[in-house]
């Protein structure tokens, strides 16, 4: 086995057929990351001339001679080869020290242990606790807190079901919002870069209502120029003027049920009065419901016209894995739920497009209720699925003394920079 530096198109082969193969570790996401500052290089094993091992390297100056690596869900080997990792690991730092590197991070795209929807490990299921182990054992410094990428994901296995097995695993919640909003027409559309503006505006609304720090115009402007036709951004939409007229038809058909029971009980039909009574205060209930909502389309046609834009998200298409990444919707919109068509019709385009994998991504939570992030876990597990934890953040540290001044003194302040520089380019 020899070390090696990796063509672009040697490691974009051997990456997407590689098992933990995903979109940070592509020349893709080293392309849009050079317009961020970073420079990037492809790094490998070989053994008789064939990659077994390889990884996408950043690179970053944060002061003269000095820099960071960073291999963003990496690296490509097998974990459970302790010869290969070693090997690995032995080359890399002599690559990170030769490039004046403070230390490497990565954050493996492996998953820790299985667990199923509600977070439970499951019994005899995947268990790489001992790769975290021998990472230490290398010298990697388990980062617990202050992390990149999530390290707790919501994902939904499409490989071997059938669309309607889907839909019927799901929460029967999430099936009655996907039939509901079908009914009131929500539907999606797909935008290029002309339409841009309308993701951005949603994402700065959803970033002041939720209260995290977004991403500004030009940066989506690069991933999709960058990403292409393995991006999609998905909108949501209704038509009110459709959604108006169908919310009166289903008034008059109430109303109409209504005189049809209350003929019945006049007429000494052989019916339970009792239950044909609370049958009609039901319908009642249910007209006043939809008067409500009909006041409420009138006043937003009459504001807004036809068509009233809800929310968005951002999808990556990689291998076999379709991967929701960034996504919201108008607060003010927000009661018509336009998430749930967003994530089903994207579904069954992964199903009928050969997709295994339906990736919801990032949850903070999965077992405190009382989080205020645990509800966007209880929105995911209503689709099905499973939650992944994946093996966590960790520094190759290559000097300690420039790592702990980066630590404790320079991230700080450049985390606190880069804050206030998004946030400024995101108004």
């Amino acid at each position: 086995m020899e070390y090696a530096i990796l063509t672009e198109d040697e490691f974009n082969n051997f990456e997407k057929d590689h098992i933990y193969g995903n979109f940070y570790q592509t020349s893709k996401w080293a392309t849009l990351k050079s317009k961020y500052g970073w420079s990037y290089s492809y790094v490998g094993i070989k053994d008789n001339g064939n990659i077994i091992g390889g990884a996408l390297i950043l690179k970053k100056s944060v002061f003269k001679g000095i820099n960071i690596m960073y291999s963003p869900r990496g690296f490509l080997v097998d974990y459970n080869n302790s010869d290969l990792l070693k090997l690995f690991t032995k080359e890399l730092k002599k690559y990170a020290k030769k490039n004046g590197a403070i230390f490497v991070k990565i954050d493996p795209y492996v998953i820790y242990k299985e667990r199923d929807n509600f977070g439970n490990i499951i019994d005899k299921g995947i268990d790489n606790s001992k790769v975290s182990d021998e990472l230490i054992k290398l010298g990697y410094k388990y980062k617990s807190s202050g992390r990149l990428q999530p390290n707790l994901a919501f994902a939904l296995s499409l490989k071997d079901k059938s669309i309607d097995e889907i839909f019927n695993n799901m929460e029967p919640t999430t099936r009655k919002m996907i039939r509901k909003n079908e009914k009131m027409g929500i539907y999606n559309r797909e935008i290029d870069k002309n339409e841009l503006k309308l993701f951005t505006d949603i994402m700065n609304n959803t970033s002041e209502r939720r209260e995290f720090i977004d991403r500004p115009y030009e940066y989506y402007l690069n991933m999709m120029e960058t990403f292409k036709d393995d991006m999609k951004i998905m909108v949501a939409e209704i038509n009110l003027k459709n959604y108006i007229n169908n919310l009166e038809e289903e008034i008059e058909i109430n109303n109409k049920e209504i005189i049809l029971k209350e003929k019945e009980i006049k007429e000494n039909k052989k019916i339970n009065i009792e239950k044909t009574n609370n049958i009609i205060k039901e319908l009642h209930n249910v007209i006043a419901g939809l008067e409500k909502r009909l006041i409420k389309g009138r006043e937003l046609y009459k504001e807004k016209g036809e068509v009233l834009v809800l929310g968005s998200i951002m999808y990556l298409l990689h291998n076999k894995e379709i991967l929701s990444l960034f996504g919201g919707a108008y607060g003010e919109y927000i009661d018509f739920m336009s998430t749930y068509t967003t994530n089903w019709n994207m579904i069954k385009y992964a199903k009928e497009n050969g997709f295994e994998k339906y990736n919801f991504y990032g949850i903070s939570t999965y077992t405190d209720k009382n989080d205020k992030m645990y509800g966007l876990y209880d929105f995911k597990r209503g689709f099905g699925g499973h939650v992944e934890e994946y093996l966590g953040e960790y520094d190759l540290v290559i000097s300690k003394l420039l790592y702990f001044v980066y630590s404790t003194l320079y991230n700080k302040i450049y985390l606190k920079l880069k804050s206030k520089s998004i946030k400024k380019s995101s108004n």
